[in-house]
């Protein structure tokens, strides 16, 4: 069967070992090889659970068209562009992870650009990079080293050397001779059981990534952790009792196929809808579907936007009020909130924040305080970062203040300690009071997880909860009042939107314009509560 969309011809892909010249085999294939057989797969509570589907709206599946990524990687190299190549290469790892790996065993630097725009895309290679993080891509991930350092920042290992018919592709299912024929012939590669592909070590392979800061010469002068869920999750609770597949990839209850041709009732099978921390970037490809030649259909990116913020607001958090006294016309409330996710809280680029929105409103609706409301614009009110890119909201037990804003967050600086959201400057966190785990304990966390700036001595800032103090005035008003908390999330915050724009570029002119247009529902709410005060 004629194969469509490989990675160059096994002839003209070549290994140099020495003076001799061995073919590199083919690869990768992009999805729609996979898609053909496991799409029109019904749950037994009547749902359409396609891989296919689900796939093609995800974060994962839109990789390499997401275009914030494509203005952050601008900046990155318009930074220190002395090291343009160095920086592609990395950058495209987990963006591009097929074109990349081929690359990398070519000894060779790949190029985020040079596969841009998506929508020109005609290539084998660039068909292959405009698949973003694909189906041949993680199955074929072997469980050579995984969880080790090693495995780290797409560090994982595919074989090099079998040919196409002889290729392994991993899933979590025996798979019997017949229907083992039956693969190799559709697809060409060869089925085999692995208990890896269900693994959060497997996951970890791309989300725990270490930047290196680079000086105008291009050498490192230091190294962060710019993302590091699975080391997080690690030093949790979760770590003998819930995977990264068990959210973000949900089992569907009872047996069905996994396949729509001669598909074999399975248990256990896992959705691929990786529900995550981005509502954002999918409402966006929607709208810009044409700029960003985004192949899912605007159900699907409507339906993947929808499923990520509902498992938000549901699952990431709770917000209680642990205590309400008046005395002396002043209201003081402690304002507990609980981190139900498995990993820190947000995770991830540290792009993301999550923050309090307090307020004491009296008997005629009347705001007597607000800390942390969220501007039109994306930026919040009295966040000193997002007022001044040189400055960061610090960590508060007590908040007594309008200006002052209880943000959990990641602050990167730089080798003058000066903040930065440059990640090739980045060598140090100033601030990370990202809320812990349940059974996080901070006083042992390993280097590239810990906690950073006043949540160190903040003894209610502990592993799966924080409390706040708040202490207002209320003389203003008639009571009885009304105390209402909520918590909010963005995955982009607002000055890592408009930082971009310090240098000029068109994928740059490009986000930001987007993000302009999104600004205003650039953040959900959490969790809320609120509670009366006679």
């Amino acid at each position: 069967m004629k194969i469509k969309h490989m990675l160059l011809s096994s002839l003209a892909a070549l290994i140099f070992i020495g003076a001799a010249a061995v073919p590199l085999p083919q690869l990768f294939v992009t999805s729609d090889q996979c898609i053909s057989c496991h799409n029109g797969l019904i749950s037994p509570k009547g749902e359409d659970v396609s891989i296919g589907g689900d796939w093609r709206s995800s974060m994962m599946a839109n990789a390499s068209r997401d275009p914030y990524w494509h203005a952050a990687v601008r900046r990155e190299i318009l930074v220190r562009p002395t090291v343009s190549s160095a920086i592609q290469h990395e950058c495209s790892a987990c963006h591009m992870p097929m074109t990349r790996y081929m690359a990398k065993i070519r000894d060779e630097k790949e190029s985020v650009f040079d596969h841009l725009p998506i929508m020109g895309a005609e290539s084998d290679a660039d068909l292959l990079a405009a698949d973003g993080v694909s189906c041949s891509m993680c199955h074929q991930i072997r469980k050579d080293k995984l969880g080790e350092m090693e495995s780290f920042t797409a560090g994982f290992v595919v074989d090099n050397g079998a040919p196409l018919g002889e290729r392994k592709i991993y899933g979590p299912f025996d798979v019997d001779e017949g229907r083992k024929a039956l693969m190799r012939s559709s697809s060409q590669f060869q089925p085999e059981k692995g208990d890896h592909i269900q693994s959060s070590e497997l996951c970890a392979s791309c989300h725990t990534l270490f930047t290196h800061a680079l000086n105008d010469k291009g050498e490192v002068v230091g190294e962060i952790a710019e993302q590091a869920p699975y080391l997080e999750w690690k030093h949790s609770s979760y770590y003998r009792s819930q995977g990264c597949q068990s959210c973000h990839m949900p089992i569907v209850e009872g047996e069905m196929p996994v396949t729509g041709v001669m598909g074999k009732d399975r248990d256990q099978f896992s959705r691929h809808v990786f529900k995550g921390g981005n509502f954002l970037i999918p409402r966006i490809l929607n709208k810009y579907r044409n700029e960003l030649g985004v192949k899912a259909l605007p159900q699907e990116l409507d339906t993947t936007a929808r499923r990520s913020a509902e498992h938000l607001e549901s699952a990431a958090a709770k917000i209680s009020i642990k205590d309400v006294t008046v005395t002396d016309g002043r209201l003081c409330a402690e304002i507990l909130v609980e981190n139900l996710a498995g990993h820190k809280l947000p995770s991830a680029y540290p792009s993301r924040r999550a923050w309090i929105h307090f307020q004491v409103i009296d008997d005629q609706g009347n705001t007597l305080f607000e800390s942390g409301r969220l501007n039109p614009d994306g930026s919040i009110t009295g966040n000193d970062n997002d007022a001044d890119k040189d400055r960061y909201e610090p960590h508060y037990t007590a908040i007594d203040s309008p200006e002052q804003v209880q943000i959990y967050e990641d602050i990167m600086g730089g080798p003058d300690g000066k903040v930065t959201t440059v990640l090739l400057t980045a060598v140090q966190y100033l601030k990370d009071n990202r809320m812990l785990p349940d059974g996080f304990d901070k006083s042992s966390a390993p280097e590239d997880v810990a906690v950073r700036g006043a949540a160190e001595a903040d003894s209610d800032f502990q592993g799966g909860r924080d409390s706040v103090n708040y202490e207002v005035p209320v003389t203003g008003g008639p009571g009885p009042f009304t105390v209402q908390a909520e918590l909010w999330y963005q995955p982009i915050g607002y000055r890592w939107a408009h930082n971009l724009a310090q240098e000029e570029a068109f994928e740059i002119d490009r986000f930001v314009r987007y993000f302009k247009d999104f600004a205003d529902s650039s953040g959900i709410r959490l969790a809320s509560v609120k509670k009366r005060i006679d």
